[in-house]
């Protein structure tokens, strides 16, 4: 289920089965011209990359949204402010809360957070009508989708 209307007047009649969130962690930042495109590519993949897990594990995981934060911040805070949203979804039957991110600087980190980091090494560009790019998505989907169910 996504974070439309739709999804949630449906998970409000299902909660019993939706019992795993999934937050994408993206990184921005305007100041830096020479990452502008990187960063934008990388949320583009992550957000296709989360809506095809969703998609296949639709009915058991809710894809809550993205957390944005400023990529030179202080984790710290970042990290208080992520377990908050864990805390609030936690009113809810959710057991578990994946993480999803093509930042590495969230491995240093993981240990705090309350739930389970899925980091993934990304493309810096790319055509996304390409069939490599689909192949490539898919091929990580199924990975990520297999490591989801073995929690449950």
């Amino acid at each position: 289920m996504k974070w439309i209307k739709k999804d949630l007047q449906q998970y409000i009649n299902a909660k019993e089965y939706v019992d795993t969130i999934i937050m994408p962690l993206s990184p921005y930042h305007l100041s830096k011209d020479n990452d502008l495109g990187k960063n934008a590519f990388q949320r583009e993949v992550l957000s296709v990359f989360t809506k095809e897990i969703e998609t296949e594990l639709t009915g058991r995981v809710m894809l809550i949204p993205t957390y944005h934060y400023l990529k030179n911040t202080n984790k710290q805070d970042e990290i208080s402010r992520i377990n908050e949203w864990v805390h609030d979804a936690e009113t809810q039957p959710f057991q578990q809360t994946f993480f999803i991110t093509f930042d590495s600087s969230w491995k240093k980190y993981e240990n705090e957070l309350e739930g389970t980091l899925l980091w993934f090494p990304s493309m810096h560009s790319g055509d996304f009508q390409s069939k490599e790019m689909h192949s490539f998505i898919r091929d990580q989907v199924s990975e990520v989708v297999d490591l989801i169910r073995s929690y449950w």
